[in-house]
């Protein structure tokens, strides 16, 4: 087995199936994924070699209407439904693994 280094402080896993049956659901028009804005408001970029990492997942089993299903990778206990529309900028402030950075 070979283990791979990576730079990330902590992560978060973003339902995929859940985004796609929104056909994104934020940002100014409604049509932007939850990842994509996640990624440019903490300023991650993808890749190991990233302070944190976003990653979107095929399914995380929960499929709530008209949100998205969102774990913390620093609070794994506590999964979020992320209402379509809502505002990034609440979402990131929830974010433990980002509270202390």
């Amino acid at each position: 087995m070979r283990v791979l280094a990576s730079r990330w402080q902590g992560s978060v896993l973003v339902c995929g199936k859940c985004s796609k049956k929104l056909d994104g659901g934020f940002g100014e028009k409604g049509r932007t994924p939850l990842v994509k804005l996640l990624r440019q408001a903490l300023g991650v970029k993808k890749g190991r070699k990233a302070d944190r990492g976003v990653v979107e997942v095929k399914c995380l089993g929960v499929c709530p209407k008209n949100a998205v299903v969102m774990v913390d990778g620093a609070r794994p206990d506590r999964w979020m439904l992320v209402p379509a529309g809502a505002d990034v900028a609440e979402v990131v402030a929830n974010l433990t693994v980002y509270a202390a950075t």
